[in-house]
Parts: structure tokens; C-alpha cells; sequence
């Protein structure tokens, strides 16, 4: 089982470590990758989420319905109370708080999901439709808190903003709503609750840079780490202790708390306990805001998850 976690983590740390050399190399500007931002927030990202959604069967989607109950309680739960420790027990920015938060809620469901599920419950079209979901219920129901708080920030820091949040709301939504990386995943549930096909064509035409989304989004992250000296404080050791211990333990409380057992069970727990993802780092980048802590999160979390994961597979072997 070593050896397999080992190999799914492979390609990100090598991927991520190629960035890195670009970036020292000044092979590419690290302090300031907006372009490659652009392509990655813009194209390769949307274009992935799309064709997940897109082809996930609706009634597969509802079939899942408790594993992504289980999934957006866990994801949902953790982002709450470590923003609120964050900016009110470490005074984190908001928009710091809402990049190290996504970093840690949001499990890297979409270079880890697929080999570590397959491995544990056998590689069929049940392990990729549940990997499926679990990308759609992170990219739709998840990114948008991350976004509304990034625009909000962003809306007081140019002036715009003089209301209340709620106020606010409206625009703040539209604002997250319109941009691909948001409306990308979500047209393609829509057109999957109305049963609408895609021409093979379409698929096939934006395939390629969905295979490039999660290489170029770790390289990305590569070379904004390259730009940076990670330190190991308080934030960071909650938030890896979070990631890989405490959300995943929440999943569990929620299976007993909700009478849930069985391959459901075991697909929760897993998918969960992966390490952090880079989709806050990101997200953060393309709005100007660097967070260290979720660079070092996101670092520390994936070294850790070489321990954690088989903990957690041994513990939801009993589910």
C-alpha cells in the first residue's frame, strides 16, 4: 500500500519540483506568472471540470447523493472553523484565511482520487463515477466560498465596497459565477441533470487541455513556491494536523452520526483523508495574494499523507 500511495504522490512532487526549478532557473518570471494563471484558472482547469461533469451520468450523480452529503459536510466543516481560528485566533487577512482554508478543505481529489481509490476498492466505472463526484462537489459547492471572499476583499480594496457582505451578495456571486473555473464545472452538472449529450467532437476537442489541467496547475504551484521561503509556524502545523487528521475524523463521526456503512463509507473516509490540494494557491495567485502557510501546507500535508492515508485505509477497512 506504501508503494501505491508513493506512486500516486510521485507526479506531483516531481511535477511541482520541476516548476520549482523553473522558477530558480528564472526559466520562468516567478514573481509574476500571471499568464500562466490565465491558462490554468482560464482554460485548463474549466475545461477539466467540464468534461468530468459533463459525462457523469445524472442518475449516477444522485445515486452518490451520501457520499456527497459526507463529502460537502467534511469539506464544509473544516473550511468554517479553521478560517474563523485563522482570522480571529492567528489575525490572518481574509483573503490569506480563505487561500490556506481551500488549500486544507479541499482534498486533492483530482491527482490522488482515481489511483488511491482504485487501488483500495478495485479500478470500475462505480471508483471513477465516485472520483467524479467528489471533483464536482469540490469545484462547485466548495471554490465558490474561496472566490466570494476574494472578490469581497478585493471589491473593498479598489473602493467599491462601502455595505455589509450581504449587501454585497449579489454581485459577489456574480462575480465568482462568471469566471470558467466556477461555471465550467457547473454548466456541465446542469447539462447533466438535462440529460443533454456532448458531440464527441466538443469532448474531443477540449480533452487536451483538460489532461494538461492538473500537470500545469502543479507546475504552476511549483514555480510560486520557488518565489517563496516556506516556514513551518502555528498555522501551518494546525492546518496540516487538520488536513490529514481531524477532517478525515470528521468524515467518520458524520458516517456513524448518519448510520452510513459500506463502500460509500470506505469511498468517504478515503477521498477525504487525501492530501491538501493546490486549487487555494491558485486561486489565491490569480488574485494577487500569496499565502506561504498554504505553500507549506500544501507541501507538508502530501509528505505527511504517506502516513495518514494508510491509518485511514486500516480504520475504514472496519466501516
Amino acid at each position: 500500500m506504501t508503494y501505491i500511495i508513493l506512486h500516486a504522490l510521485a507526479p506531483i512532487f516531481v511535477i511541482m519540483l520541476l516548476g520549482y526549478y523553473a522558477g530558480k532557473a528564472k526559466m520562468v518570471v516567478n514573481s509574476n506568472v500571471s499568464l500562466l494563471n490565465v491558462f490554468v484558472m482560464d482554460f485548463a482547469l474549466p475545461a477539466a471540470l467540464f468534461s468530468a461533469t459533463v459525462q457523469t451520468p445524472w442518475k449516477g450523480i444522485i445515486s452518490q447523493s451520501p457520499l456527497i452529503l459526507l463529502l460537502v459536510l467534511s469539506m464544509w466543516i473544516a473550511y468554517a472553523a479553521l478560517y474563523f481560528i485563522c482570522t480571529l485566533g492567528f489575525k490572518k487577512s481574509p483573503q490569506d484565511a480563505a487561500v490556506l482554508t481551500l488549500t486544507v478543505a479541499l482534498p486533492n481529489y483530482a491527482a490522488l482520487g482515481l489511483p488511491i481509490l482504485g487501488s483500495v476498492l478495485g479500478e470500475s466505472s462505480a471508483t471513477s463515477l465516485s472520483v467524479a463526484v467528489s471533483i464536482a462537489c469540490g469545484s462547485v459547492l466548495m471554490t465558490p466560498f474561496c472566490l466570494l471572499i476574494l472578490e469581497r476583499e478585493k471589491a473593498r480594496a479598489s473602493g467599491e465596497s462601502h455595505g455589509s457582505t450581504l449587501m454585497l451578495l449579489p454581485l459577489l456571486m456574480w462575480r465568482s459565477v462568471k469566471k470558467p473555473i466556477v461555471w465550467g464545472p457547473l454548466l456541465g452538472v446542469l447539462l447533466s441533470a438535462c440529460g443533454v449529450k456532448m458531440p464527441e467532437i466538443i469532448l474531443a476537442s477540449i480533452k487536451p487541455l483538460g489532461l494538461s489541467a492538473t500537470a500545469s496547475a502543479l507546475f504552476l504551484t511549483g514555480v510560486i513556491l520557488s518565489a517563496r521561503k516556506l516556514k513551518i509556524n502555528a498555522p501551518v502545523l494546525l492546518s496540516c494536523l487538520t488536513k490529514n487528521i481531524i477532517q478525515p475524523f470528521i468524515t467518520i463521526g458524520l458516517l456513524y452520526a448518519f448510520g452510513i456503512t459500506g463502500p460509500v463509507a470506505v469511498t468517504a473516509v478515503l477521498m477525504i483523508a487525501l492530501s491538501a490540494g493546490f486549487f487555494g494557491i491558485v486561486f489565491g495567485n490569480r488574485f494577487g495574494v500569496q499565502s506561504p502557510d498554504a505553500e507549506a501546507t500544501l507541501l507538508i500535508s502530501s509528505i505527511l499523507c504517506i502516513i495518514t492515508l494508510p491509518l485511514f485505509i486500516t480504520l475504514s477497512a472496519g466501516l
